[in-house]
């Protein structure tokens, strides 16, 4: 069981009292678990590369999250660790802030998970925002360097998507330790609401990655007429069934990736579509290029994504059939941008109760 402060167990009156509205939430949100329980203690550690100032003078400031605290009977091994890799700016800070909160408050072991951050730019003032709102976290935080892509990205159908930051998940291979072996990557847009050792402990197999798979999806539109007209393009997928896959929620197994040579086989895709557009979206479509039909497949319910709505207009959408395990607000559409507008769609006041956003609790009571 988790706790929530210092020596207090974690209580469903505890939880109502810090969120007006969970325990309504809870019903459409909270699955059963098995759970066992442990503790450990877990070693802040900040590896600093470079630092820059912000560019914004505007970065919000954060309620301390409460203290999530092993039981007894949670492993103290390394080896036992849950490695998640996120990116972090100053325009996406709230929303990784409301999903490490929220995998922290539903893990059996929170203090066997360490985060991984990529920033282009180390802002002191983000750093010094995890410390205080996370003051136990265990964490890195690692320069990606925009260089990496330099000459690489193509337009894309929305701004955001061409971002350096966005490409970062192609690199961990090369950012993170060679002793980092295996990791969950996740965009900083969702919410977990299940415990995250049950992605964690995904089989693999021999496979690269493991991710959500729809194959129901028609995978001809991720691709231009031009892809598909031209003989040798259209053979990529020859003797595999692809598939679509969300790449903001992945399982990756480092070695094999480092192994493989996976970041420059993406690259060499990024770069045919320099000189002839194959595609519109941005670093989803190179990844599928090369995975899509070759991954472990995993359960829906780890990625409820399409929640922002679509790449144009961000319009309200529906939660899918089924059990969740993770909501995902891929499009434009972002929660608490919505929130703060006072235009929420009703799927964002799922997102709400894990946003510590310091005048959030305010509006939540209004």
């Amino acid at each position: 069981m988790a706790f929530w402060n210092k020596n207090v167990p974690y209580s469903s009156s505890s939880s109502s009292n810090y969120f007006p509205i969970i325990g309504l939430l809870s019903l459409l949100l909270l699955h059963p678990t098995t759970t066992t329980t442990t503790t450990s203690s877990f070693a802040n550690a900040i590896r600093v590369v470079s630092i820059q100032r912000p560019t914004s003078d505007d970065i919000p400031s954060f309620r301390e999250a409460p203290a999530f605290q092993n039981g007894n009977s949670c492993s103290s091994l390394d080896v036992d660790k849950i490695q998640i890799v996120m990116p972090v700016d100053a325009n996406y800070i709230r929303g990784t802030m409301a999903a490490v909160f929220s995998i922290l408050q539903h893990s059996t072991c929170p203090e066997n998970t360490s985060f991984h951050f990529l920033s282009i730019h180390l802002e002191p003032e983000i750093i010094s925002l995890i410390n205080s709102t996370f003051p136990y976290l265990s964490y890195k935080i690692y320069h990606f360097h925009p260089n990496r892509v330099r000459g690489k990205i193509s337009k894309s159908i929305r701004q955001a998507l061409d971002q350096p930051l966005n490409y970062a998940r192609v690199y961990l291979s090369d950012i993170l330790p060679k002793d980092v072996h295996r990791v969950i990557y996740l965009d900083s847009d969702i919410i977990v609401v299940d415990d995250i050792a049950k992605l964690w402990g995904v089989d693999l197999g021999h496979k690269v990655l493991a991710a959500p798979e729809y194959c129901h999806a028609n995978f001809t539109n991720y691709f231009t007429d031009t892809f598909w007209s031209d003989v040798n393009l259209a053979k990529t997928f020859e003797g595999r069934r692809p598939c679509y896959f969300n790449t903001g929620v992945m399982v990756m197994d480092l070695d094999e990736w480092r192994k493989g040579g996976y970041t420059q086989k993406v690259e060499e895709w990024m770069l045919i579509q320099k000189h002839t557009r194959i595609y519109q979206l941005g670093s989803l479509p190179p990844v599928l290029l090369v995975f899509a039909g070759n991954i472990k497949a995993v359960d829906h319910r780890w990625n409820q994504h399409g929640l922002g709505g679509d790449n144009f207009e961000g319009k309200c959408r529906r939660l899918h059939p089924g059990p969740i395990s993770l909501l995902h607000w891929s499009g434009k559409g972002k929660p608490w941008l919505r929130l703060d507008a006072r235009k929420p769609c009703t799927i964002d006041y799922l997102w709400a109760p894990y946003d510590l956003y310091r005048s959030s609790r305010v509006a939540l009571e209004e």
